[in-house]
């Protein structure tokens, strides 16, 4: 079955999966399967001031809705595009005196689109809002009376001239976006900050190990530019060859964590159990738990002392990030690294974790020397657990490479973000924002790299004065945010 711009796949039934999609042709890796626009999109409560409720891009100033008050633009043409979408919304808004949470209104917006629309077909879906998955049924307690409290205030938000829907058929649409609702990042790709609905990428099934992946692009809005303005727009593309008749999979969670406990959060968040090859056959854990060699290969019970402290730093750590107490962040890393660095080996995921935590903070403090040691370590480690292309590994090669230029490391700074940039081609293609900025970088170290082999000392001297000069630039404040999902679940 295939339906407007989406001829190179179909809707299949996938043994034991229930619906799936496939390849129609053959795609080499970095292809674009299918672009997708959102069939309804919000932004997070915490972020509606400051991110555009159109692109989701992440702007200093933004434009208000001068009737609600509530929505926020990047310019007139954002606001211009959503007014089909936020007019509803903006009358709804005033009339209940203030904005919803972040489910009312997507739900809202969905009804509203199947108010206009039907809920049939929508033009380039293969499948309709009224076919895609709820697992209601399966719902905990808990998650049923959170289901319940998000049903009533529906109810209060939803005018009462509009279109009345059925407790049951509520409850489907809060069910989808429980299990279905996708995470929207802003240009960078690097924060969380909204979430929408993609029906045909809801079809697309897990594997831990998938030749597909899924990134957000924020589209190009530019009022100059309104004769190539594109939409925000989600893109499955190509991880490695895929031949016709394949099934395209994407991974629902981050694979660095060992298969029994990706089994249960895909279990917890998405009702299914997970039976892909690298799950049912245990592949890479055995290096996810790795520990050190030699002759003195440590004990059984020194293993599971050290895990369990590594554990419980980490809970600690989490305290002190959210605190932002980041000397405290530093001083738990390295006891941590102190009991793990005799025990552990260069792969297992405890010791990998603290590394990737004190590299990220390090940098942030401007101790770039340390935390490229800790950074290189951890990519090391990536290198031999992630799929070669994926785009989580590509992410720490960038900020590796970023670390080790700062620390005045330029051939492995500029080894790295070549690496990065390289995956980054293939996860996130060349226009992505975050490509382009890798590219900028990838040029500069280029250059630096030359001066540096045909001259060190002249090298040291001219980056120490550009120093003087120019402040060194800060790096993004550690972000405390674990989930790498691929859908957005309502904690």
């Amino acid at each position: 079955m295939t339906k407007g711009g989406m001829e190179s796949v179909e809707v299949f039934t996938s043994e034991g999966k229930g619906r799936g999609l496939k390849a129609q042709k053959e795609f080499l890796p970095g292809d674009v399967i299918f672009a997708e626009p959102a069939y309804a999109a919000v932004v997070f409560d915490s972020l509606t001031h400051v991110i555009c409720h159109t692109c989701f891009k992440r702007q200093e100033r933004l434009h208000r809705c001068g009737q609600c008050k509530f929505a926020h633009y990047c310019d007139r043409t954002c606001q211009r595009a959503a007014w089909l979408n936020h007019k509803n919304e903006c009358t709804a808004i005033k009339r209940h005196g203030k904005a919803p949470t972040e489910n009312i209104r997507l739900a809202a917006r969905i009804m509203w689109k199947i108010e206009r629309e039907g809920s049939g077909l929508s033009e380039g879906c293969l499948v309709s809002i009224d076919d895609l998955q709820n697992h209601v049924d399966s719902f905990s307690e808990e998650e049923k009376k959170e289901l319940r409290v998000d049903v009533e205030s529906f109810l209060e938000f939803w005018p009462p001239q509009n279109q009345q829907f059925g407790m049951q058929y509520i409850s489907h649409i809060f069910g989808v976006i429980s299990c279905n609702g996708f995470t929207l990042s802003d240009q960078r790709g690097l924060q969380a900050v909204g979430v929408g609905i993609f029906p045909n990428l809801c079809q697309a099934n897990h594997d831990c190990w998938p030749n597909c992946t899924v990134i957000f692009n924020n589209g190009n809005h530019e009022a100059v530019r309104s004769m190539f303005h594109t939409q925000m727009r989600i893109e499955l593309r190509a991880l490695s060859k895929i031949s016709p008749g394949t099934e395209l999979t994407v991974s629902y969670v981050d694979f660095l964590n060992l298969s029994e406990e990706r089994r249960k959060q895909l279990k917890k968040q998405y009702y299914f159990d997970c039976t892909c090859e690298h799950c049912t056959k245990h592949i890479k854990d055995d290096l996810m738990l790795a520990v050190k060699e030699g002759e003195s290969k440590p004990s059984a019970e020194t293993v599971k002392e050290v895990i369990q402290f590594s554990k419980d730093t980490l809970e600690k750590i989490n305290k002190a990030r959210m605190e932002g107490l980041y000397h405290e962040v530093v001083k738990l890393c390295r006891e941590c690294l102190t009991k793990q660095e005799p025990v552990l080996g260069d792969t297992n995921i405890y010791l990998l974790r603290i590394l990737s935590i004190s590299s990220e903070v390090l940098s942030y403090l401007q101790m770039f020397e340390e935390a490229a040691d800790y950074a290189k370590r951890m990519v090391d480690g990536y290198l031999k657990i992630y799929h070669p292309n994926n785009a989580q590994l590509g992410m720490a090669l960038m900020r590796a490479g970023v670390t080790h230029w700062h620390a005045g490391l330029i051939e492995a700074g500029h080894g790295l973000i070549c690496k990065a940039y390289a995956i980054l081609l293939i996860t996130h293609g060349p226009s992505h924002p975050i490509t382009k900025d890798l590219e900028v970088m990838r040029v500069q170290t280029e250059m630096e790299l030359r001066m540096f082999q045909q001259n060190e000392f002249m090298y040291y001297k001219m980056r120490e004065a550009a120093l003087k000069n120019q402040k060194i630039q800060v790096m993004p404040e550690p972000t405390n945010e674990t989930s790498s999902s691929l859908f957005h679940k309502k904690e």
